[in-house]
């Protein structure tokens, strides 16, 4: 039997808990008994990114899902979604009325995969190491409130944060907080290549060819000790050109399932159960899209362009031509789906009208047409984003107001080139570290940013995220979270396009998909197991 599973929230921004896809006859990959899974994801090293994998450096979501597999943190986001549970922590809370001091005593017995014995220092160790390094990608703004870290013993963590963080307990889940062995990683440097070691579930090894990841080995740690079950022996996570050749291998059985980045085609055939072996499960996702602007870039560093091209794109259009049902208009950086959002670009701008953008560019002195590159990646987000660019290069010129020409680029020089501000303005993705409004907001706003942004408010750095941060009922927040999105809107540094689902495909004989991805797109390799079709 072939069907689809849908998977909807009961509650905003929570997963309910389905069936794990089952079926008819189909056979397993050619692997043995290893589950291989399919990923265009590329790991790649370069000489602007030599280390891909230490936790103290790894920023995206293809990096993550290979960290959380095999370092553990001391907090993890559980299986069915909520807030987060204790993981290589026997306990975690918050010892203060004012969310400041923050206590962890470890599980007893821990060890890292290779022997040696999991201790407080080491997890000290481990978060000092991310803060000191302090790496180009961004990740370490994730621990910028920590002020100092304490230790009571081998087993206890005390954590003295700078200013109240109700957040923190999340961010303790994510793998630059994860835990590493210091006979292995370096206190001032990062560690090259594709090695990574820790007391996860998992223990890994890369096949690489031409400084990248073909194919990697995750293979059940038998001296894990945490809050997940391992509903399998070996995983094998398999890389693709593009999701076409990611979806030949599936019908071919040379894969088990199939996860980022289906293209929109393979969505809608696998909908429509034409395949008797291969089931699919979507499920709700707060993954984003949006453009990205140097705002010290002349071409966009006036307002008014921002404004007008805000005013100008139609969402609604963009998502129907390209994506369908799969994603819906997104007016705010943060998701429909999470406490906190609200819909300021679509207040602000309402419907597209080249008339309004028109007179915000005559207003501001700007010539037209004005003569823009709108940049995009080529291979890490799917290979529908270079029809969505198309899209948008249509509406832009459209409206007489633009000249816009699109150059697309492999995310292993993209990246780069755009933390180092070589784009005005460029297209990216973000796929939560942790489900709440905060995430959506500070990495692209606070100081140290993900995206390197030279735009920097005040006001919101030094006033409205530390006061939404110290909401432990994040209803509480709303009003904050609301004004930063308000001043988003007023400034567009950023320009939300579109909020997507996830999806996950798998031969029939595949048990767990359900819950393989959570709402933040982690990948929970764990919950896959081979079962008996029926």
């Amino acid at each position: 039997m072939n069907r689809k599973t849908l998977v909807l929230p009961a509650v905003a921004g929570l997963l309910t808990p389905v069936l794990a896809a089952c079926g008819g006859s189909a056979g397993g990959s050619k692997s043995g008994n290893a589950i291989v899974v399919g990923t265009t994801d590329r790991f790649t090293v370069t000489s602007d990114a030599p280390a891909p994998l230490d936790p103290a450096y790894a920023y995206d979501v293809g990096t993550w899902n290979i960290l959380r597999q095999t370092v553990q943190t001391l907090m993890t986001q559980p299986k069915g979604e909520g807030v987060p549970v204790p993981e290589a922590a026997e306990s975690c809370s918050f010892t203060d009325s004012g969310n400041e001091r923050y206590a962890c005593k470890l599980r007893d017995g821990l060890t890292f995969a290779g022997g040696d014995k999991v201790t407080a220092e080491d997890v000290k160790y481990s978060i000092e190491r991310a803060l000191r390094i302090n790496a180009d990608s961004g990740v370490a703004t994730l621990l910028n409130t920590i002020d100092t870290i304490e230790t009571q013993g081998d087993r206890e963590v005390i954590f003295h944060l700078k200013t109240a963080d109700a957040t923190f307990p999340y961010k303790l889940s994510t793998p630059v907080a994860g835990i590493i062995d210091p006979k292995d990683y370096d206190r001032r440097k990062l560690r090259d290549g594709f090695e990574v070691d820790g007391s996860g579930p998992y223990t890994f090894k890369a096949d690489v060819k031409d400084n990248a990841i073909v194919s990697a080995t995750f293979t059940k740690n038998p001296s894990y000790k945490g809050s997940v079950q391992v509903n399998n022996s070996e995983v094998v996570l398999r890389t693709y050109a593009d999701a076409d050749a990611m979806g030949a291998a599936i019908d071919k059985g040379d894969i088990d399932v199939m996860t980022r980045a289906m293209s929109p085609a393979q969505i809608t055939k696998l909908d429509s159960g034409s395949d008797a072996n291969v089931d699919l499960v979507d499920m709700p996702g707060l993954e984003i899209r949006y453009l990205a602007f140097n705002t010290d870039a002349p071409t966009v560093k006036s307002k008014a362009v921002r404004q007008a091209m805000a005013q100008v794109i139609n969402r609604g259009e963009l998502v129907s031509k390209v994506y369908g049902t799969q994603a819906e208009p997104l007016y705010s950086l943060v998701p429909a789906t999470l406490t906190g959002h609200s819909n300021s670009f679509f207040n602000k701008y309402g419907d597209p009208d080249v008339g309004k953008a028109k007179n915000l560019l005559a207003k501001a002195g700007i010539t037209t047409p004005v003569k823009l590159t709108l940049h995009y990646t080529t291979d890490h987000y799917g290979s529908a984003t270079k029809q969505e660019f198309k899209i948008l290069q249509q509406q832009l010129n459209g409206s007489g107001l633009f000249d816009v020409s699109i150059q697309g680029h492999p995310w292993a020089s993209f990246r780069p080139a755009e933390k180092k501000g070589q784009y005005d303005v460029y297209g990216m993705g973000w796929f939560p570290d942790f489900p709440d409004a905060d995430n959506f907001i500070a990495p692209f706003l606070d100081k140290g940013n993900f995206l390197s942004s030279p735009y920097s408010n005040g006001t919101v750095q030094r006033t409205l995220i530390p006061e939404s941060r110290r909401e432990a009922d994040r209803l509480n927040a709303t009003k904050t979270l609301n004004e930063i999105q308000d001043i988003v809107a007023e400034d567009v540094p950023v320009l939300p396009l579109w909020q997507g689902k996830q999806y996950a495909a798998a031969r029939n004989d595949i048990t767990g998909v359900s819950y393989a991805l959570n709402s933040s797109s982690t990948l929970q390799l764990w919950e896959l197991g081979r079962g008996v079709s029926g």
